[in-house]
């Protein structure tokens, strides 16, 4: 059996880490400082957020603790975690519910929908070097979702980012059962 993961080709991981790079510029040409809090507080400023907010909500309270994980390939823990992983670990911890493990097993799980259609929590699936889904994040809104990333780990970006729009498939709403 091929179960579908997040590792991407590592030409891909150097194209996500130029345009991250690109994007912490800040408006004097410096670069923004790495440090994750300052990072996590840009995004849910983008999110019309406050650390408030963030802190009473269980699904960004959950993102704030997860944030700047780094990714690791069939990694389940804080040390390391994949991007199916990391949304199978959110759903259980978030929405008590338990979910697939693999992104392929997650995508089955769901009837597509389109992103206007999506709502916080549904999922978001990326067909990035291929024809198979390879990637899966969680919805916020505003077009933003958070996911585990290959080069940069659990983070929160743009479904508008270049990178992003090129490789999306569809958003999906886990189904009932």
């Amino acid at each position: 059996m091929f179960l579908l993961s997040c590792k991407h080709k590592e030409q891909v991981a150097k194209t996500v880490k130029k345009e991250s790079v690109k994007n912490q510029k800040s408006n004097k040409g410096q670069y923004a400082s790495k440090k994750v809090s300052s990072e996590v507080n840009d995004w849910y400023e983008s999110l019309s957020m406050s650390k408030k907010q963030v802190r009473d909500n269980k699904l960004y309270s959950f993102i704030d603790d997860w944030y700047g994980t780094p990714y690791k390939y069939s990694g389940c823990t804080k040390s390391g975690v994949d991007c199916s992983c990391f949304t199978n670990i959110c759903y259980e911890k978030v929405y008590g519910k338990k979910i697939a493990r693999s992104t392929a097993d997650l995508f089955a799980a769901c009837d597509m929908i389109s992103i206007k259609e999506a709502e916080e929590g549904d999922l978001v699936f990326f067909k990035i070097g291929g024809n198979k889904i390879s990637h899966v994040g969680i919805f916020l809104k505003k077009k933003y979702f958070v996911h585990a990333s290959t080069s940069m780990g659990v983070m929160v970006n743009s479904l508008e980012e270049a990178y992003y729009k090129k490789y999306f498939f569809c958003a999906g709403k886990i189904k009932r059962v």
